[in-house]
């Protein structure tokens, strides 16, 4: 220890001493670095396996955003339709919303938002963006029921739109079709003509879409031809609704009505714009006053 302390001279055999050694060293330190590897990859493991589970949170929570935006821009689309179709409607409406249906699979009724207190009554016709679909038959205070046109016990009177020709559509219980009653077999009706409510009855204003004609059967044996047709309106997929408040006017009364408001409404615009012609327009009033030579010219 002492040679080896101040002198150089057992360095080349502490060399080969330590390269005997090596294995030994190797083996004393194989359960630390076994050891401490196992540990990394099980921590490892553990924190891909909590990323993962993380990442698969946060795909489900976008999922269900994008359903949510999905669905949301269906109902946009829903509305702007059911808009536009209110803008067509002379008649006052107001919009209301799906909220139940009836579970007994022989009737087609639902269940609306809007009942006796926002003036809902009962035989109130109901239409959706695309055509009708029933009536009121139930008013509660905030909700009413609606009998769907395709239910056994409705009946509505239509006429093809393309020649006025009369027909009673009546429910089937099939959701995907009406028939027409007592129509001739040498009626002029067709496959693809369009059938509108006709306003017999006083029931249902006429000119609403009801069906399209899908299927003519002629000679059949019965006394009258077999007419299916689809209904325009979708019975099983409208969410918002149309509840109609029909107007009782006549038709002169109408357009006299609606002249009468045309004129204010242009007598009031042109008294914005123009605040100083009122005076202007009283002047005529007293220009006949002055130059009114009827009475002297007949003078003489």
């Amino acid at each position: 220890m002492v040679v080896d302390a101040r002198f150089d001279a057992l360095k080349p055999v502490r060399s080969q001493m330590g390269a005997a050694l090596t294995p030994f060293y190797w083996l004393a330190d194989l359960p630390v670095r076994v050891w401490q590897r196992t540990t990394e990859q099980i921590s490892s493991s553990s924190s891909l396996v909590a990323e993962n589970e993380k990442l698969k949170a946060e795909a489900l929570l976008m999922q269900r955003r994008l359903q949510k935006l999905a669905m949301l821009t269906e109902q946009n689309v829903r509305l702007r339709e059911l808009l536009n179709s209110a803008a067509l409607v002379d008649d006052k409406v107001i919009v209301s919303e799906l909220i139940g249906l009836d579970p007994n699979p022989f009737t087609h009724r639902i269940l609306i938002d809007k009942g006796a207190r926002d003036g809902v009554f009962i035989g109130q016709p109901v239409l959706d963006a695309s055509g009708l679909m029933g009536q009121v038959v139930e008013v509660m205070p905030y909700a009413a029921r609606v009998l769907l046109l395709t239910d056994v016990t409705h009946s509505i009177p239509v006429q093809v739109n393309r020649n006025g020709l009369r027909a009673i559509a009546v429910g089937t219980g099939n959701p995907d079709y009406l028939e027409l009653r007592h129509v001739a077999e040498t009626a002029d009706i067709k496959e693809g003509d369009l059938l509108v409510s006709s306003g017999l009855g006083q029931r249902f204003p006429s000119g609403y879409p009801v069906g399209q004609v899908t299927e003519v059967v002629r000679g059949s044996g019965q006394p009258f031809a077999i007419v299916r047709a689809i209904p325009t309106a979708m019975l099983n997929r409208s969410r918002y609704l149309l509840l109609v408040f029909s107007d009782s006017r006549t038709p002169e009364e109408r357009v006299t009505a609606a002249a009468k408001a045309q004129e204010n409404a242009d007598r009031e615009a042109a008294q914005k714009t123009a605040p100083g012609s009122v005076d202007k327009a009283e002047a005529p009033s007293a220009q006949p006053q002055l130059t009114a030579p009827a009475e002297v010219e007949g003078g003489p």
